[in-house]
């Protein structure tokens, strides 16, 4: 029992390894492009209200949409929630290898 669960650990080591590279990678990744989808949202969204103004209805509010999907409130809190579960599922790697 001893020697199969030290060779999971040994296999298991890499992949913890690997899974905390990628969370700090993807939360950095994640970090400049809400930076730059904030302002991406914000040109659509007047855009959008110029749409709505000048009575192309339809337009206005698909474009309204698409300004909601890239804002900070859309995709990009979708993708903080997997880099969450995915920093989760590290820490209960990391914590199967060394406890």
């Amino acid at each position: 029992m001893f020697v199969m669960r030290f060779v999971l650990k040994l296999i298991a080591s890499p992949l913890a390894l690997a899974m905390f590279i990628l969370t700090a990678l993807f939360s950095f990744v994640l970090a400049m492009s809400g930076a730059v989808l904030g302002i991406a949202s914000s040109l659509v969204f007047i855009g959008a209200t110029i749409l709505l103004l000048m009575g192309e209805t339809a337009g206005g509010i698909a474009w309204l949409v698409i300004a909601y999907l890239v804002s900070p409130f859309g995709l990009s809190a979708l993708a903080g929630w997997l880099v969450g579960k995915l920093a989760g599922a590290g820490q209960a790697l990391k914590g199967f290898v060394f406890g």
